[in-house]
């Protein structure tokens, strides 16, 4: 058996541990592919613990925590890390203090992916891929792609370009993604015309304004990525006297871009240990509850 290929499986008659998770997730997200600055890897638990249930947010704030527990979770699985830029003080009146606290007293585990998830067939950008039916995909920014590693999970590279099955329209694509992540009260934002015909997609699920050339370069009709700023933003758009020479822009809220990848992960932990009861939380984890209109 490879070094990236994943222990034996548990089954229904042995105790899955949260170290037989965390083999599953990082032999399919291997920490190797996450970058240099990220903080991929169990945070909390002790890896001989036994493990039952297991809860899949993408970002471990307090009401995602606080669900674990109330839930039964013996591990929460989330996208982004709980400590990214690190931390020398975690009382528990502070909101990561207050989510290492709750956690460790209940016993709850703490895995995060980040990077090492994006950039798998079967993390964010191949959950986008899938969500969308493009065909022929290729990486927006190709070089890292190819390496195979555990549950049919390979490295793809980050952000995606390809056809959609059946020609759209900007808008239609806007509508398209609405249906798909979770509602947000700021909802899809698109650039142009919403009759602009789209034949080719770039992706970048989370913050992508750094690929925007990129994207230019991929020939796409339109750009779909988070958080992206007034500037960059319109700089894109004024780059070529024509408009359709360079891509339209849809904004998806970051939380809800990355939560298509939740589905995925269920899908691979459920094939690789049976026995795990594995739920998605119910919190909207985007920062912004309300809209004035």
């Amino acid at each position: 058996m490879s070094a990236m290929s994943a222990r034996t499986p548990a089954t229904s008659e042995t105790t899955v541990t949260v170290g037989d998770v965390v083999g599953v997730l990082e032999a399919a997200y291997p920490l190797a592919w996450a970058e240099d600055w990220d903080r991929a890897g169990l945070v909390l638990g002790e890896r001989e613990a036994p493990v039952s249930r297991v809860l899949l947010a993408v970002d471990p704030t307090l009401a995602v925590a606080r669900e674990a527990v109330a839930s039964g979770a013996e591990l929460l699985i989330t996208h982004h890390p709980l400590l990214l830029r690190g931390a020398s003080f975690l009382p528990a009146d502070d909101g990561k203090g207050a989510v290492v606290t709750d956690l460790l007293r209940a016993g709850t585990a703490l895995w995060c992916g980040h990077t090492n998830v994006d950039r798998s067939t079967r993390g964010t950008v191949g959950a986008w891929l899938r969500a969308l039916d493009l065909q022929d995909p290729r990486p927006l920014l190709p070089g890292d792609e190819g390496e195979e590693a555990g549950h049919g999970s390979t490295r793809f590279g980050l952000g995606a370009v390809g056809e959609p099955a059946t020609p759209t329209t900007v808008g239609g694509l806007a509508e398209q993604i609405t249906a798909l992540v979770p509602a947000t009260a700021r909802g899809i934002l698109h650039t142009g015309e919403a009759e602009r015909p789209v034949r080719t997609v770039a992706v970048c699920p989370g913050a992508g304004d750094s690929f925007l050339e990129a994207a230019t370069r991929s020939g796409a009709d339109v750009y779909i990525t988070s958080d992206l700023r007034h500037h960059p933003a319109l700089e894109h758009l004024e780059s070529a006297a024509d408009p359709a020479a360079v891509p339209a822009l849809i904004d998806v809220p970051h939380a809800a871009s990355e939560a298509l990848w939740l589905p995925l992960a269920r899908e691979l932990l459920t094939e690789a240990l049976p026995s795990l009861d594995v739920q998605i939380t119910a919190q909207v984890t985007d920062p912004w509850g309300g809209r004035a209109s």
